[in-house]
Parts: structure tokens; sequence; C-alpha cells
């Protein structure tokens, strides 16, 4: 590669990953302000969870056609429209406090939903584009810091939003992160490459659904990853530690927020933790090994928890563990979207892989809440333990990617 056509890649690459960046902050420090601001209205636990309900549902759907549109009209308009479409859901929520009824603000973050899966995946695609396809080293090294780097930014926006809430109050703090996101977006219209990603045949919408082998086990896999994560993350862990060990909303907020930057760390140091044999980065058989070792990992949390150990040091180390294993093999299979994924229409690909993440959590959630309330938290563990095994039995057969622009090879890894 020439050092022109390098820079030029490089400086692409800072575009995508500060787009994302920006938008990621807002993303983190949103959720945040609508958890503390209706709960100081008054709503329920339950009430505050159902307006990120449509978050979740339209994730799915977001990234099944955001994909097909991502291959039409090409990934740098979708990332663009995916924060403008932020910046209008930032705006939805600066209205007088009697239009802030449930429905609206509902409405409000279906569409903040939609903007980051359209965000996400056209950062994802791009990067394929951009790496030259011998250099799967490299790719793997890019995903690894943009994934990482994610993660951690979006636990300094749950900072970033009680710290704005307290500053500028409610009104204030949507109306200050939509100015922001709109110079960002400004920014991002003048600088990102046009056409990246734009199919040179134009799809149909029926080929969304992915005819690929690969594709489609790394989608089961990735759907059965973020199960396992969110069915004891997302509702039983926060109510268990607020209600049985009796943390402070303040606490378990912090603790959280720390775990996801951490995590998101771990998540970029993927590529060293990992190792790359022979030059190569891992395939099918590195993503197993991670996902049957945190499978092993979480059904002993499930035992320690059942068998009366302290519950309070059990979650608190097991969790870190937990955090720092799942980053990794997180990491793993977004590299592995990415790498398998065809360069002509690769939005097709990735937006497929990421409905199935959606997916996902939106499985891990509605069952969160279920399996806690009626058989309790050392429960919702066993239920991602099986997840996980399930998921490592599904990529175990994955092909590694080839080191050149042919593809993947078709040996297992």
């Amino acid at each position: 590669m020439s050092p022109t056509a390098a820079n030029t890649m490089a400086r692409q690459y800072l575009v995508i990953t500060g787009n994302y960046w920006a938008f990621t902050l807002t993303d983190g420090a949103l959720r945040m302000l609508v958890v503390l601001h209706f709960h100081q209205l008054g709503y329920s636990p339950l009430q505050v969870a159902m307006l990120f309900l449509f978050y979740e549902v339209f994730g799915v759907v977001t990234n099944l056609v955001g994909g097909w549109l991502g291959a039409r009209l090409g990934l740098n308009r979708t990332m663009n429209l995916g924060l403008f479409l932020q910046i209008g859901a930032l705006l939805m929520l600066a209205v007088p406090a009697a239009m802030l009824t449930v429905p609206w603000v509902m409405a409000a973050q279906a569409l903040s939903g939609i903007a980051k899966d359209l965000n996400k995946m056209s950062a994802k695609g791009g990067i394929k584009l951009l790496v030259p396809g011998a250099e799967q080293a490299r790719l793997y090294r890019w995903v690894a810091v943009l994934t990482g780097s994610k993660n951690a930014l979006k636990g300094v926006g749950f900072f970033l939003g009680g710290v704005l809430l307290a500053a500028l109050g409610f009104d204030g703090a949507v109306l200050a992160m939509a100015a922001a996101l709109g110079a960002v977006w400004l920014l991002s219209l003048a600088l990102l490459q046009k056409d990246l990603g734009k199919a040179k045949a134009k799809p149909k919408f029926t080929e969304l659904l992915s005819k690929s082998a690969a594709i489609n086990r790394l989608s089961a896999a990735r759907l059965l990853l973020f199960a396992a994560r969110d069915v004891w993350f997302v509702v039983a862990l926060p109510v268990y530690l607020a209600t049985t060990l009796g943390w402070s909303h303040a606490a378990i907020g912090g603790f959280l927020a720390a775990w996801i930057i951490g995590y998101g760390a771990v998540q970029a140091l993927a590529p060293a933790v990992t190792g790359q044999r022979g030059g190569h980065p891992p395939g099918g058989g590195a993503a197993f090994a991670w996902a049957l070792a945190l499978a092993v990992l979480t059904a002993g949390l499930a035992w320690a928890l059942g068998a009366g150990w302290p519950a309070q040091a059990v979650l608190v180390a097991g969790l870190l563990v937990f955090g720092a294993v799942f980053a990794v093999n997180s990491a793993l299979h977004s590299y592995l979207i990415v790498a398998h994924a065809r360069e002509d229409g690769v939005s097709l690909d990735v937006g497929f892989y990421y409905m199935a993440n959606a997916g996902g959590r939106l499985l891990g959630t509605v069952l969160s809440g279920a399996v806690y309330q009626t058989l309790g938290l050392a429960a919702c563990l066993g239920f991602s333990a099986a997840f996980l095994a399930l998921s490592a039995a599904v990529v175990l057969a994955l092909p590694r990617p080839a080191p050149g622009p042919g593809g993947p090879d078709l040996a297992p890894d």
C-alpha cells in the first residue's frame, strides 16, 4: 500500500471512530438522563424499564433494514443518518414536562434505538472496506479498538448524563448534547468518504437474510452470547444489589459504569490477549474456547450462589472476571463478522449479524425480569451458562478468515 493510500485509510478510520465515539457518549448519557429524571418524577422501575422497550425492539428491525440501506445508499449516508436521528431524539425530549408522557418518551427512545444501530452497523462495516484483504491482523486490531473504546465511552456517558442533569437540568442537558452532536454531524458530512460501502449491484429487499453459513453461525452465536449476558445483567443484577444486598442507587450506577469502562478496555486489548498464531488472527476454535471458558465460569457463579457462599463477594469478584472474559468473546465475534462479511454489500452481512445481536439483548432483557422474579438470580446465571455453552457449540465449526483477499478458507480453526 502506498503512503498516500495508507494516510487516507487512517484518516477515514479516525473520522469513523470519532463519529462513533461522539454518538456513544450521547447514547450512554441519554440513557442515564432518562432513568434518573423519570425516577425523580415518580415513575416506577417497571415504567422506567418500559421506556426502553422500543429502543431494543427497533434495534432488531434497524439492523436488518439498515444493512440493506447501507448497501444501496452507502455507509457514509447511513452513519450520518444515524447521527441526525439521534439529534432528533434528543430534541423530542426538550419539550415541556407535561408533554413527556410515556408514549412520547418511548417514541423518542425508539428513534434513538434506530439511530444507534444505523451508526454502529455503518462504523463496523466501514472499517472492513478501509483495510486491504491481506491485512487481517490490522483489521482485528482496528475492530477491537473501535469496539472496546465504544463500550468504555458508554460508561463515561453514564457519568456524563448524571453530571449534565445536575448542572443543566433535563432540558438543558438534552439541548447541549443535541448541539454538540450537530457539530459532529456537520463535520462528518464534510469529511466522511462518499459512497463508502455502496454495493456495485443494488441489492433487492429479498436479499436481507444471509445465505452464508459462516454469517449465519456467527449471528446465532452472537444472539446466544448477548442473551447470556443480559439475562442476569440488565434487570436481575441491579435489582438484587438494591433489594437483597442493600446497595444505594449511586453505588449500583457507579459500579456498573466502572464495569462497562473496564469491559471496553479489555475489548480493546483482545488482540494481545488472544494472540495471533503464525501471523493470523484467531478463528472459530478460539471463539469456541473462550465461550466455553465463560460458560464454565458462569455455571460456577450460579453454583456458588446456590450453595450459600457470600453473595456480595461472589457477585463483585465474579462480575469482574465475567466482564473480562466476555469482553474477549465479544471482540473475537466483532472481528470475525467483519472478516467474514463480503466486501460488496458488507452492510448486508453486518446488519444481519447485529440484528441477531439486538435480538439477543431483547431476549436476555425479557428473560432477566421473568426468571429473576420466579426463580432468583442463581437461576438467571444458570440460563446464562446454558446460552454460553450453546454459543460455543455453534461457533466451533466456523472457518478461519483467510489472510489474503480471497475470503475465508474452508478448514475449521
